[in-house]
């Protein structure tokens, strides 16, 4: 069994009626907001890239939801698997080193290492 078994693309969606019934105002907020920030014109970053940086986030995150909807935009939107690897490996070095940079907390944290 993956880490992604449960992610079933067609009846996953059915779940969004949860938040129709029991938070309709915030889902309507969300969408409007995520629209606002995916709209296809009037952003100074061209859509193509806002969907590479998506995807980006969403294989840092490791969203599944998050690859599999902005694999695809990024794809519409004109980016080619070129890009779509490079988006992927920007995500893996800035994940990597978050690793890194956080590493070092161990050693001011620890006391270990005195000035």
């Amino acid at each position: 069994m993956t880490d992604n078994a449960y992610f079933d693309r067609a009846e996953d969606k059915k779940y969004t009626s949860v938040y129709k019934k029991e938070t309709p105002d915030i889902l309507a907020a969300f969408a409007a907001f995520d629209n606002a920030v995916f709209q296809p014109e009037g952003r100074a970053i061209p859509l193509k890239y806002r969907e590479l940086i998506a995807l980006a986030v969403g294989i840092t995150t490791q969203c599944v939801y998050c690859i599999d909807a902005h694999s695809q935009n990024a794809v519409k939107a004109g980016a080619d698997e070129a890009e779509l690897a490079e988006a992927a490996w920007v995500a893996t070095a800035i994940r990597a080193g978050g690793g890194y940079a956080h590493g070092r907390l161990g050693f001011k944290l620890s006391g270990a290492h005195e000035h």
